[in-house]
């Protein structure tokens, strides 16, 4: 199922397949929206830059969002939470491992 994604970092909107909490883009946290897919996608252009500026605003934000809750359920999240010994919100931690990630890995040159 498609849902809606905010990324506050690249300011963009993304329509994921699933519960996503880190951008594709740039590995930060991201805030799911509780608008639907097709709600989004029937907004013309104006109507989506305009929900686009309502997310960037944080005081707006809060009212656009929601919190899928069920992934407290699963195996990978008690995992993850016994490594968890900072405390740190599930979208940080999942952040930061995903660019700690990222910037282990090598680029290959092209010649």
């Amino acid at each position: 199922m498609m849902y809606m994604h905010y990324c506050k970092q690249c300011h963009r909107i993304f329509m994921l397949n699933g519960h996503k909490m880190i951008c594709p883009k740039c590995s930060k946290p991201l805030t799911e929206l509780q608008i639907s897919y097709l709600d989004y996608v029937e907004l013309d252009m104006s109507e989506r830059e305009a929900f686009k500026n309502a997310c960037a605003d944080e005081a707006k934000l809060c009212k656009l969002k929601t919190t899928y809750r069920m992934y407290k359920y699963s195996k990978w999240y008690k995992e993850l939470q016994a490594q968890n010994t900072a405390n740190l919100p599930v979208t940080t931690l999942l952040a930061s491992m995903a660019q700690r990630d990222t910037d282990d890995c090598e680029i290959p040159q092209l010649h």
